[in-house]
């Protein structure tokens, strides 16, 4: 080899020296500008994590927060309910519930406006019912309106359901039974037992009423949204807490035919909510409300007492009977139930036959509304029949929830 040949050899050699030594200096920059980056985030998000899991699931937390963000305000967070609404179909000439129907008889409309029936039962399911009763020293009061004072008025206001216990509760039932005086209290929990269902009767015939308040409204809100209230009187406070209470689920968390029985006055003396947050919780609760109402008699008997100008000594005027009345017959009619005002013992029967028949025949009926608005208004719902020319359609009488009030936002129920 020249000499010529050898210097170009060695000059090559310095040239790739050279650029190797380059890029071994350029890569170490970037390592150590890449912890110098990752040490700032550090240093400026305290949150960071060395864990990659974690790391990712921080990132997608604060990614969820610049979403909500850039959301504006003044728009609407829209969610999809079902509407159920159960229906009893009957003749009005002759009173005779019409069965057989099918969901193409049915024509639903919600502020005039058609929806699509999503879900359609017929009525074949065991019903799931709550017994709410009554049972405050008022009970004893206006009972002795039908004694004579010769018994207790418990046991004749307490008969009905009784009554009802013994003839139309069938074995796949499932029963609850509520009393209630200045608070409810549940005697018995949902049970298909009709033994244990006739011993709280009793339990409540030989007893005494200890309150003279009457509060209906929060019996209700009870017994529809559950809340926490007193022990299970027959199961002698299993599960209860320190103070004696427990958890009531409510009829709005069952998902089977309700119903609930409602045997009463319509007299509230001390609720904490009003007439009108009631009628709120009974028409969106979707369960039909069948009353008996046990004032009529004591009412018919010495209303000519009741005068204002003639007021019997602690005792509620004519007018706050009659008011009673309307509240019991509003949240009937309001839910699709039926309101009975029973003058005399000999209509028990007739009575608990016809709720036993219209409990048992109620189609129920779902739709998801078309109108998204949640502004805690009021909407109207029209259920229609069609059953060509099987029957006059001025004779159809369709029993069926009237209106609900739509949600707001932040409603925890419906």
């Amino acid at each position: 080899m020249n000499r010529l040949t050898r210097a170009v050899i060695q000059t090559l050699i310095l040239i790739l020296a050279a650029t190797s030594f380059g890029s071994l200096i350029n890569n170490q920059a970037y390592a150590q500008a890449g912890r110098r980056s990752s040490e700032g985030n550090q240093k400026k998000n305290p949150n960071a994590s060395g864990d990659p899991e974690q790391e990712r699931k921080r990132q997608d937390k604060e990614l969820e927060k610049q979403v909500d963000k850039s959301i504006d305000p003044g728009q609407i967070k829209i969610g999809t309910e079902i509407v159920n609404v159960e229906a009893v179909v009957y003749n009005k000439k002759t009173g005779a519930i019409l069965q057989g129907l099918k969901k193409e008889n049915f024509e639903i409309y919600e502020d005039g406006i058609k929806q699509e029936i999503e879900n359609f039962a017929t009525p074949e399911a065991p019903l799931t019912l709550a017994m709410v009763l009554e049972y405050s020293k008022w009970v004893d009061y206006l009972g002795s309106a039908s004694t004579g004072y010769f018994e207790p008025g418990r046991v004749e206001v307490l008969r009905p359901a009784y009554e009802f216990i013994r003839g139309f509760v069938k074995p796949k039932d499932f029963v609850s039974l509520v009393a209630y005086d200045i608070r409810p209290t549940p005697i018995v929990d949902f049970t298909d037992d009709k033994n244990k269902l006739m011993q709280a009767m009793q339990l409540l015939i030989r007893n005494n009423p200890a309150f003279s308040e009457s509060n209906l409204f929060d019996a209700l809100k009870f017994v529809l949204r559950g809340g926490k209230g007193d022990a299970v009187v027959l199961e002698d406070g299993k599960g209860a807490d320190k103070n004696g209470q427990m958890e009531y689920a409510g009829l709005y968390e069952v998902n089977a035919r309700t119903g609930v029985l409602l045997i009463c006055s319509g007299l509230d003396t001390f609720s904490k909510i009003n007439f009108d947050e009631a009628r709120k919780i009974v028409e969106n609760s979707g369960v039909p409300l069948y009353i008996i109402g046990t004032g009529n008699l004591f009412l018919k008997k010495y209303d000519q007492y009741m005068d204002p100008g003639r007021t019997m000594p602690g005792m509620p005027d004519r007018m706050t009977f009659l008011q009673a009345q309307n509240t019991l017959k509003t949240f009937a009619d309001s839910t699709g139930g039926k309101y009975f005002p029973v003058t005399f013992p000999g209509e028990i029967p007739t009575t608990l036959q016809s709720i036993a028949a219209m409990m048992r025949n109620q189609y129920s009926i779902g739709y998801t509304p078309t109108n998204t608005r949640r502004e805690g208004k009021r909407r109207k719902i029209v259920l229609k029949a069609n059953l060509g020319d099987q029957i006059d359609p001025k004779l159809i009488v369709i029993q069926h929830r009237q209106s609900y009030v739509e949600p707001k936002d932040n409603d925890k129920h419906k």
